[in-house]
């Protein structure tokens, strides 16, 4: 069982590290995340989840690389809930970082996971319900420094949801905006949406 890979990073794209360890290019398939944790660095080690599929025609052996240890076991988490493959585990990791994450299924936000691609209301569900326990319980949320509901408890939910939505047709990323416009309802709870959603465009990156 391979733990971990450590070596000269020979190519990188968006959702792929190939990583030369001793004269063998390792291929690991990566979310976001991890391209951005490891983009512009020479030297690399990636935790890795192998994965191997029999009984079809091709039996297939597959590689992920994680840049952290938290983040390979929230994805070893996430893909053993009904419903959430290899690739959309993948896909939450690109979207949400690991602290995000986390937040997300403490705090009972299935709004913010179904904003991911390819998550539906009942998935998004089966992932808080079957998840919410074991994130805290296996130690990746004290790790990562994240308190259940301390996010959002003082945030007038109704204001909140509606001023992600907003900024989320507009174009922005659910995660950050998300971010933003709890620090917002944080620090002033009576504004309106529309104040919301305007100060919102002014701090997004």
């Amino acid at each position: 069982m391979i733990e971990y890979i450590r070596g000269e990073l020979a190519d990188l794209t968006p959702a792929m590290a190939v990583v030369e360890a001793y004269g063998v290019g390792y291929a690991l398939n990566i979310s976001l995340n991890t391209y951005t944790a490891v983009q512009g660095k020479k030297e690399v080690k990636l935790f890795v989840h192998e994965a191997i599929t029999t009984g079809g025609r091709d039996d297939s052996y597959t590689l992920y690389g994680f840049a952290t240890q938290q983040e390979r076991s929230l994805y070893r988490l996430l893909i053993t809930v009904s419903g959430v493959g290899a690739n959309t585990a993948r896909m939450i990791l690109s979207s949400l970082t690991p602290v995000e994450l986390c937040n997300v299924i403490a705090n009972g936000d299935e709004k913010m996971l179904k904003a991911v691609k390819g998550i539906g209301l009942k998935t998004a569900q089966r992932i808080i319900v079957d998840l919410k326990d074991k994130i805290m319980q296996s130690g990746i949320a004290e790790e990562l420094h994240v308190s259940r509901d301390a996010s959002t408890a003082n945030v007038n939910a109704a204001v909140k949801d509606e001023a992600v939505s907003a900024l989320t047709m507009l174009g922005f990323s659910p995660a950050p905006s998300a971010k933003v416009v709890v620090d917002i309802l944080t620090k002033e709870p009576e504004l309106p949406v529309e104040q919301v959603v305007k100060l919102a465009l002014k701090q997004i990156k």
